[in-house]
């Protein structure tokens, strides 16, 4: 493992980390296999993550036996799961409502393709729902004004009390005049792809029907706040760098990953 455990808290006995990971990428094949410094991506994030000191348990969840067979070579521990999920959050939920992890009241899922993950955004989301204000978490960084015209980094606009109101990939908040532009400052927030889950918020999430808006905008965590469930947005000092969903983006992380350990050790 190339981290140094990270400073901070002990453990949280109550909280479970759930990677979810499988081979049916297809921008990027076989991507929890490909090689970051020559490990296994999807190794380099449960490294990530075990370093973090954050959960009492980190499990990968995967329906595939080639990844399962990997990731026994590092000693993690892994949950075969159903090959039929149409998310990550579907898989995540699986696991989390086995009778081995029923003692866990605070799951968070850590994205398998997310190496660079910040022990800041995994405690920050965990930390919401650890503290009963929240059924749900996520993490917001603040973002430059140039973000709001990318489709591709998706924003969110949280409440006084850091409840999330809406999410998107368009331009949130608009800018209805342009030379007011100083007024967004410290509104322009990219969320960060981290969830922290109560179980019982978990297992409610699953088990409601797709909504129209997370189909239109293509985001599940529109799905639980369209029914309700209160999500926390905490704010981060910075996003991480991008997760790997390319070639360019795998070639990127490999040139960029001998700083980066460095800079986390």
């Amino acid at each position: 493992m190339d981290f140094a455990a990270d400073p901070g808290p002990e453990r949280v006995a109550e909280t479970l980390v759930i990677i979810p990971a499988r081979l049916g990428a297809t921008r990027l094949p076989r991507k929890p296999l490909r090689l970051l410094a020559q490990r296994p991506l999807v190794a380099r994030v449960w490294e990530r993550v075990e370093a973090m000191g954050i959960a009492a348990r980190c499990v990968i969840a995967t329906d595939s036996a080639e990844i399962a067979d990997a990731m026994a070579e590092f000693g993690a521990e892994v949950a075969m799961t159903s090959a039929d999920h149409p998310s990550g959050t579907d898989r995540v939920a699986e696991v989390a409502s086995r009778s081995r992890f029923a003692g866990f009241q605070v799951i968070v899922n850590v994205q398998g393709d997310e190496p660079f993950i910040s022990r800041e955004a995994v405690a920050g989301a965990a930390a919401l729902v650890a503290s009963g204000r929240f059924a749900l978490g996520t993490v917001a960084a603040l973002a430059p004004l140039e973000v709001l015209g990318n489709p591709n980094v998706v924003k969110v606009v949280a409440a006084d009390d850091g409840r999330a109101m809406y999410f998107s990939r368009a331009a949130i908040p608009f800018l209805r005049e342009a030379q007011e532009r100083s007024v967004l400052s410290g509104l322009v927030r990219q969320h960060i792809g981290v969830y922290a889950y109560s179980r019982e918020a978990l297992m409610r999430w699953v088990a409601l029907p797709p909504h129209p808006l997370e189909q239109v905008e293509r985001l599940e965590q529109l799905r639980p706040l369209a029914a309700g469930i209160a999500m926390g947005v905490t704010t981060i000092s910075e996003a991480p760098r991008p997760g790997i969903d390319t070639e360019d983006d795998l070639v990127r992380a490999n040139a960029e990953w001998t700083a980066f350990t460095v800079g986390t050790a």
